[in-house]
Formats: structure tokens, sequence, C-alpha cells
């Protein structure tokens, strides 16, 4: 066989088995007024191998006396810095069993990230400014998603199987919901959280650090 035959050939096969195994997987939350949900963290958990990731650099800003974004999800073992963008100091914590730590009265960008070792759920708060407050999902699994504004998170590129997911939201009382997936090809999903929703923190028009 002609070698530039043999090679395009093999060329072909592999971009079809790669574009028959990389699925996308689309999910709709909603609350229980079957509202869109927003701030809703998804966690897929693969029962077969997939390929590594390369995860981009995570950053909780405060920005506006507020923590922005309000939810992320992020892998264990993430370094996740905290830009203050603001013109006054913040003095940011948590007491979360996941991660303990503060950074005391700070501007700018610490020299350091902070490491989140630990699988669970990390509250953040500020002790200048009490109703500051954001969420910190740490998930076992590098593929996560927060859903956005119209309750909806994607995932791309995903390998033909079967899927654990998890759903969390910060406002949910009930145990975090669990289900089992199997993807074969490009699926859409709708999910519905038992969840009344609230408003989100944010600055007061006149108070201490404006």
């Amino acid at each position: 066989m002609n070698s530039d035959l043999y090679k395009t050939l093999i060329l072909a096969t592999t971009l079809f088995c790669c574009n028959a195994a990389a699925n996308t997987l689309q999910i709709k939350v909603q609350d229980q007024a079957a509202s869109p949900l927003a701030n809703a963290v998804i966690e897929l958990i693969a029962e077969q191998p997939i390929p590594q990731l390369n995860q981009p650099q995570i950053s909780i800003a405060q920005q506006g006396l507020m923590f922005v974004p309000f939810v992320t999800a992020a892998p264990i073992n993430s370094a996740i810095e905290f830009p203050n963008k603001d013109k006054t100091r913040h003095h940011i914590y948590s007491f979360s069993d996941a991660k303990t730590f503060e950074i005391q009265l700070y501007a700018d960008t610490p020299e350091q990230p902070v490491i989140f070792d630990r699988q669970g759920i990390v509250v953040l708060g500020c002790n200048i400014h009490d109703y500051m407050q954001a969420y910190i999902y740490i998930g076992a699994s590098p593929l996560l998603a927060v859903t956005d504004g119209a309750g909806t998170a994607a995932f791309s590129d995903l390998p033909a199987g079967n899927y654990q997911l998890k759903l969390w939201h910060p406002w949910q009382k009930q145990p975090q919901q669990i289900t089992s997936i199997t993807l074969t090809t490009n699926t859409e999903q709708q999910l519905t959280l038992p969840v009344e929703q609230k408003a989100l923190p944010t600055a007061p028009k006149r108070g201490f650090g404006h």
C-alpha cells in the first residue's frame, strides 16, 4: 500500500475515533418553581479513565465589596488566588472543615495562592465587611461546572461511558443530589433542585468601607 495513502487512512481513522468519543453534555438546572437556577455546581465522576485536563488559573476577586464569583468549583489541590480589586483593604477567611485559612488586611494580590487540598465546601467571609460571602466547591473530579444565569452548564470532549453526576447549590437544604448517567452521544439533560432562590449578597449603598 502506498505509504501516503496508509498515513491518510490512519489519520482519518484516528479523527473518526476521537470525534466519536468527544461527546458534549449540556445540563439545565431549575429550582422548585421551575425557574432557571444559577450558581449550581455540577461534578461528573467518570467510571472510565479520562484524558488529563489542563486546569486554568482560578481566582476569586474582591470587587465592588463583594466576592466575584459567588460560587466557584475547583478540583482538589487547586491553587486559588484572591486579588483585591477594591480601594479598601479586605481580611478574608474561612472556618470550613475543607479549608481553614485567613488573609489579613491586604490590598492587590497576595504573593502566594491558597492551596485547597481537601474535598468539600468552603464558605468565604470578610472580617471587615460582614455581608461579603462566597462559596468554593472542591471536587474529587476535574470535571466541574457552575450554571450561568440561564441555569445552564456544558461539558465538552467527554469520552463515552458511565458517569456519576453530583449536583449542589449553596441554598439547598437537602443532601447533595447524586445520579448516574450513561453518555453515548451529545446529550441534554434537565435537573431540578428543590431550592428557594434568594438575593445574592451585595454591598450596602452606604456603610463602613465605602
